[in-house]
């Protein structure tokens, strides 16, 4: 299980275990969301990647959104 927090414009990747594995950010350079690991030394079970995989696809195909931060 992998929770979603956002912070910014981005979103952190957190393991059940509480470890940050990674934010999902937005390229705008090729349109799509792409995951930037936190820590190289971290290894991502496969059911970690595949809910960040997930994650990533129903925010390229408009399905969710991350939330945009009010600084007012």
């Amino acid at each position: 299980m992998v929770l979603f927090f956002p912070i910014q414009q981005e979103l952190d990747c957190i393991s059940a275990s509480g470890d940050i594995l990674g934010k999902i950010k937005f390229d705008g350079s090729k349109g799509e969301h792409i995951f930037c690991i936190d820590n190289e030394s971290i290894s991502l079970a496969e059911s970690e990647k595949t809910n960040i995989s997930e994650k990533i696809a129903s925010l390229d195909s408009g399905n969710n959104s991350i939330p945009m931060q009010d600084d007012d």
